[in-house]
């Protein structure tokens, strides 16, 4: 195989494939595709954080004309499932409903209208009556448990694993590790710092809303076309949910306007299906942005205790980190969350003896938590990494220095680890001393005055994430030689606007030798192409570029041994570079343009198209590293953080395409700047979410980020294709932290709750004078 000097297309920078379309505004999206005629659905939605429906009168409703059908609890299937797009089997609760007697929060689902057209669907949502027995809602995270209130209390709630739940104790599910003694190595170490550190739930807020729409085809069978992460759980989904086999449902995604994880969870699917296969008619239903924030998942909500403790010369000891987790209404990705921000934190820091990770991961009746970039490792990093710069203040030590001391290396183990499992790769202490470099982090103060009112300071936070869920998602790739010479990539995963096909595509042609031109790609239609779990888990890049690569490797070999056959020579004699096949006298030639048609017929040789094919899924997830440095500047009349430089270095293995890369980087330093200044989700005292729209709910613009620079270190995974890992989710991890870190530095004040904003920082400020 070619070493890295001889590569032709791993490690270059090309365009996304898709740019031209998507720049142009050719690109065909959910809402470009919509069969005319198609019934338009909207979803009647509950006025009352807890309530169990008592009557509902649908007469007048029913009468207007254009109105299709309306549907209640008591017309849809009573079989629970999960919304989470998960490998079966799913840890997640099956809590849910298609629509149930018991509505769990503020825009919980009551009725389905179905109408000609939205104006008219909309009218009829107005002459609905229902009857609700208002119940006190569940509402605090630290009340939740054992509240009078049972938000689950259902008897056929199921789990299909232990998780530690107990619905009727409002326990969605609980986990606990500890190893060690905490507290006598505790009373050993010098040096003991603690804190309570909450982490706020955040929305997603791609730039397309949740949209999908259904129709029967040819055969009877339900198509499902939607803006989705997750084509083949979301087929499993509707299957079970209406209770049909998987083989009677097709998915297609076509592009998809964003994710971040909220396409994760099949938010609208299982509506549109429902009344496509009840009525056997096309059907519509679209979230306006309202509905995208209020009625869909968001980032759990967590509070956590922390505790850490180190010798005199800085090695930590006891790492102890307790939370209480808001799960929501429903337990969508509640349980792996928190377990996947276990193996994402504490292994960073491996020199110690004892360590707890642990939490309650109550429901109440708020929206339901879900998947969101970083996956639990962002949650769980904040009040980690808020710690060891806490620690490091009160010994006086350097943060850097203090982290250095304690980094894991490659080939050492985690008292979180399995018993076999060992950091595989990684150039850790390098990038810090790049990052170190690009913020010239020796070579200046970390706090000084800017002028009369404004303080600057320097904050630093590191990152672990991991690459596909280990020993459970595999990913299969096909790639066909067409009837024209040229190659064609199949794959179940979803480009979300990351690149990844583009991605994928250099993989198989570095391993088959031809330009890019000559390959396409068609990805997510669950009747055509073979399957993946989706993208998330930042597993597309290592788990299915692996199997892009041994499945390119499988059609080289039937393509060589092929030539061979038709030039009568040994294989070993056939030199390939993608498009031609020569002999090595070079007497004979042949192209793939020249084989191809000839494989098509029976003419003097077995008609065969060539197909390579291959399924990989990983047994570990070797973890991408980042350092982020935040530089910002604080107000210190208002409280105002400003950022202004974000130095950044990522290790994430060999970088296939460096300018995709950079831009995921870029987008996940964005976001967490976002989480750690201004998002928030908040939720008035009755239940109902004050933050839904873009005006209540501020993210961050190109004028809130400061200037961005990105940076990479290439390590070698041994377990990935071309020594590849993940990018997509570690890059999200560092900014709040180091921003806490940087305004700690500037001026002063400890923030301990996100978001960090100008009213909080300002109250710090005037209790620290």
């Amino acid at each position: 195989m070619n070493t890295p000097k001889q590569r032709q297309h791993v490690g270059k920078s090309y365009k996304k494939v898709d740019a031209a379309t998507i720049l142009s505004g050719r690109a065909a999206y959910t809402e470009d595709l919509i069969p005319p005629h198609a019934l338009v659905i909207k979803i009647l939605r509950s006025p009352h954080a807890m309530a169990k429906i008592l009557d509902i009168d649908l007469k007048s409703a029913l009468r207007l004309p254009g109105v299709e059908a309306i549907y209640t609890y008591k017309d849809v299937p009573q079989v629970r499932f999960t919304l989470a797009g998960q490998s079966f089997p799913e840890p997640s609760a099956y809590d849910t409903l298609i629509l149930d007697q018991y509505v769990r929060y503020v825009g919980d689902g009551v009725a389905i209208v179905v109408a000609v057209d939205e104006k008219t669907a909309l009218q009829a949502m107005q002459m609905i009556r229902v009857t609700y027995d208002v119940m006190e809602p569940v509402l605090d995270i630290h009340t939740a448990l054992d509240h009078p209130t049972v938000v689950h209390p259902e008897e056929d709630l199921h789990y299909n694993m232990p998780v530690g739940g107990d619905p009727k104790r409002n326990l969605a599910c609980s986990y606990s590790r500890v190893t060690g003694d905490i507290e006598g190595e505790l009373a050993k170490c010098d040096y003991v710092v603690a804190g309570t550190y909450f982490d706020q739930a955040t929305s997603q807020s791609a730039m397309e809303t949740f949209r999908t729409f259904c129709n029967i085809d040819q055969f009877g069978r339900l198509v499902c076309t939607s803006s989705t992460q997750i084509p083949f759980h979301a087929r499993r989904h509707i299957a079970r949910a209406l209770q049909i086999p998987a083989a009677k449902v097709r998915v297609i995604k076509p592009r998809i306007g964003g994710g971040f994880g909220s396409k994760q969870t099949a938010c609208t699917e299982l509506y549109c299906a429902f009344v496509t296969w009840t009525l056997k008619k096309p059907a519509v239903l679209i979230y306006d942005r309202h509905e995208a924030n209020n009625c869909s998942t968001s980032r759990h909500a967590r509070e956590w205790q922390i505790r850490l403790g180190a010798t005199k010369d800085g090695i930590i000891q006891v790492i102890d980190m307790v939370a209480i987790s808001d799960a929501g209404a429903y337990g969508t990705h509640a349980f792996t969350t928190f377990t996947a921000g276990e193996h994402k934190s504490v292994p960073l820091y491996n020199k110690g003896k004892a360590v707890r990770y642990e939490s309650n991961i109550v429901y109440t009746n708020h929206m339901a938590g879900g998947a969101f970039r970083g996956y639990g490792a962002t949650e769980a990093l904040w009040p980690l990494e808020c710690a060891v710069t806490k620690l490091a203040k009160k010994m006086g030590m350097d943060e850097i220095e203090l982290r250095l001391k304690n980094l894991i290396n490659v080939g050492e183990t985690s008292l979180v680890y399995a018993p076999d499992e060992v950091l595989e790769s990684g150039l850790l202490k390098e990038a810090i001393a790049r990052a170190k470099e690009m913020a010239r982090w020796d070579e200046r103060p970390h706090s000084w005055q800017i002028d009369d009112t404004h303080r600057g300071g320097l904050g630093i936070a590191l990152a672990f994430q991991g690459s596909g869920v280990a020993n459970v998602d595999t990913a299969s790739v096909e790639i066909k030689l067409q009837d024209d010479g040229y190659y064609t990539l199949y794959t179940g995963s979803t480009d979300m606007g990351t690149g990844s096909n583009t991605v994928l595509m250099q993989m198989a042609c570095e391993v088959l030798g031809c330009p890019m031109e000559h390959m396409t790609c068609y990805e997510a239609d669950t009747d055509v192409v073979p399957f993946d779990p989706g993208s998330y888990a930042s597993s597309t890049t290592y788990v299915t570029g692996t199997a892009a690569k041994l499945a390119a490797e499988d059609l080289r070999a039937k393509l060589i041994r092929t030539f061979a056959k038709y030039m009568e020579v040994s294989e070993s004699d056939i030199e390939f570079d993608g498009i031609m096949a020569h002999t090595k006298d070079g007497k004979q030639t042949m192209t793939t343009q020249e084989l191809a048609p000839k494989l098509m017929v029976s003419f003097g040789h077995e008609a065969e198209q060539l197909v390579g094919f291959a399924t990989w899924g990983s047994h570990t997830s070797p973890p991408p590293f980042m350092v982020g440095i935040a530089e910002v500047s604080v107000d210190t009349e208002t409280g105002q953080v400003t950022p202004l430089d974000y130095y950044a270095v990522v290790d994430c293995g060999t970088v296939v395409n460096p300018a995709l890369a950079k831009v995921q980087a870029e987008g996940g330093i964005v976001q967490g700047i976002g989480m750690a200044l201004t998002e928030d989700i908040r939720y008035s005292p009755k239940g109902r979410l004050e933050t839904n729209n873009f005006m209540t709910y501020k993210i961050p613009t190109r004028l809130d980020m400061g200037r961005l620079h990105v940076d990479f270190v290439e390590s070698h995974e041994p377990t990935g294709a071309f020594g590849v890992k993940s990018i997509g989710e570690v890059v999200i991890n560092t900014s709040c932290p180091a921003i806490q870190g940087a305004i700690l530095n500037a001026c002063g004040a400890e923030l301990t709750t996100l978001p960090m904003n100008s009213e909080k920082v300002f109250q710090a400020l005037m209790a620290k004078e």
